[in-house]
């Protein structure tokens, strides 16, 4: 019954958080694919930040927290391109 409209916990904030979680998700996965060659450390950090989110209630809604602060990171070194090193460039 979950994820119809017959699931009686359907609408509680949880579970409206999960679903959201799980939408931004599958969007990074679409940066993801045409990004992760340019940092693919980073690409594969960003793809498991799922497996950080783990309890529930308050803990949950924590470690949701502290994995979206993770993300927004991950995602700007993403998008920053590969790192080139200085010693690289000589």
């Amino acid at each position: 019954m979950r994820g119809t409209p017959f699931d009686p916990f359907g609408y509680t904030a949880e579970r409206r958080m999960e679903r959201a979680l799980i939408k931004r998700y599958e969007a990074d996965l679409e940066e993801l694919a045409t990004r992760a060659s340019d940092n693919p450390e980073v690409a594969i950090e960003i793809a498991e930040l799922p497996l950080q989110i783990r309890g529930f209630g308050p803990v949950k809604e924590a470690n949701a927290e502290a994995a979206t602060k993770h993300r927004n990171a991950l995602l700007e070194a993403l998008r920053a391109g590969p790192q080139v090193s200085a010693t690289a460039a000589e």
